[in-house]
């Protein structure tokens, strides 16, 4: 027997999928307490503020992200699963769509999302270290030419998925037919630094998709 979900998590699902349908500016609590079929008295009960909702679904989604980068470090990493990994994480972002095309108005009006999300862009930088010095164990990741190569490598990357939804809205076109187009970037980002070894290895991978 399926456990009925509890009011709070059902006040989450249902302002995901309304910010990602209308938009993060046409919901408000009594948008979403309608939409729920409940007053907006016990939606209150839960989260006092819109602000609250974002920040928990905020949290959500850095979970996810936390899930797969734990994934890749924990793991046997090879290219596969750099390829797997990219593309779990461009499906995160589309799930959380909202987020990232109203990413910088919640920066400005969420001082608690946009604290975290600037501690975050360390551990996710230390996080991308860890992961290409695997890859050199493995000789598929090349030796820095020049300080700081791959560090600009990883903000290149985070810069794409932070904002590709929002290039996807703006060109008006259809996101999933572009998260396809986005994951392939992605992974060709890390093309150029590649061994002959590595570079053999994901054209095999390009080929086989």
């Amino acid at each position: 027997m399926v456990a009925k979900m509890k009011t709070k998590d059902r006040i989450l699902l249902t302002s995901l999928n309304l910010f990602n349908e209308r938009g993060l500016s046409q919901v408000t609590l009594r948008t979403i307490a309608k939409e729920m079929g409940i007053s907006q008295g016990n939606l209150n009960y839960h989260f006092k503020k819109r602000q609250d909702i974002i920040k928990a679904l905020y949290l959500q989604l850095v979970d996810c992200m936390d899930k797969i980068f734990h994934k890749m470090l924990a793991m046997e990493i090879g290219l596969p699963l750099v390829f797997q990994s990219n593309a779990a994480m461009i499906e995160a972002f589309l799930d959380y769509k909202f987020f990232m095309l109203d990413f910088v108005q919640i920066m400005r009006e969420n001082k608690d999302i946009h604290q975290h999300y600037l501690q975050l862009q360390e551990v996710r930088r230390q996080q991308f270290e860890g992961i290409v010095l695997l890859l050199q164990k493995q000789n598929l990741v090349r030796k820095e030419e020049f300080e700081g190569e791959f560090n600009n490598l990883q903000k290149r990357m985070s810069i794409v998925g932070d904002f590709w939804i929002s290039s996807s809205e703006v060109l008006d076109t259809d996101h999933q037919h572009q998260a396809l187009e986005y994951k392939n970037i992605l992974s060709e980002f890390i093309y150029p630094y590649l061994t002959k070894k590595g570079k053999k290895e994901f054209l095999s991978l390009k080929a086989a998709q």
